[in-house]
């Protein structure tokens, strides 16, 4: 079970932070959001999760039977080289739980998963928070659209705005015929 992300506390310090158990409960790994979404979106709406959040630190991988599972929370989705590290350290497959907001969503969010998924060679899976709330009295949104992408970048299965589910099989020896058809990982030569 990889839950979505929640607050978590250390201290006097506030974490955006995601936990992965296995069949018995027991944890297996914990990840700390590392790229903090202080932005302002296309229609002024201003965030600052700095203002509350401290940021993670540690590139997260765990295996969950014979799949190599890469930790990552929304906003990271943005950073190419957070996924690099994560496949150069044996992930197979990418989590990415995440509130997009509406504007951002409708634009990047697919267009994101499955770069991410291209370029490592591996599965994206990515829950995403769908609907509106409310940050004081201002009313916000976020895309939905949970998303399941191959390591080639089709999308597998896919939720939409409202409450909904994917699913799909994480195949394994595909996985290897990808990378096997284009290594990219043995042509980096930076």
């Amino acid at each position: 079970m990889h839950g979505g992300s929640f607050v978590e506390k250390d201290g006097d310090r506030y974490f955006n932070t995601t936990i992965a158990f296995d069949r018995e409960g027991a944890e297996l790994a914990r990840y700390r959001k590392i790229h903090l979404f202080d932005v302002t979106t296309p229609d002024g709406r201003s965030y600052r999760e700095s203002d509350t959040f401290g940021a993670g630190r540690e590139v997260v991988i765990y295996k969950a039977g014979d799949v190599t599972i890469g930790c990552s929370i929304c906003y990271d989705l943005r950073f190419a080289e957070l996924y690099r590290a994560l496949a150069e350290a044996g992930a197979d497959v990418m989590m990415v739980p995440a509130a997009f907001t509406l504007q951002t969503g409708k634009d990047h969010w697919e267009v994101l998963l499955r770069a991410r998924a291209i370029e490592t060679e591996t599965y994206v899976v990515a829950a995403a928070q769908t609907g509106t709330y409310f940050e004081g009295n201002d009313e916000r949104a976020s895309w939905g659209h949970t998303m399941i992408v191959n390591p080639w970048g089709h999308i597998l299965a896919q939720a939409g705005e409202g409450t909904g589910h994917a699913s799909a099989d994480i195949d394994l020896d595909y996985l290897k015929q990808v990378r096997a058809r284009i290594p990219v990982a043995n042509h980096r030569v930076l």
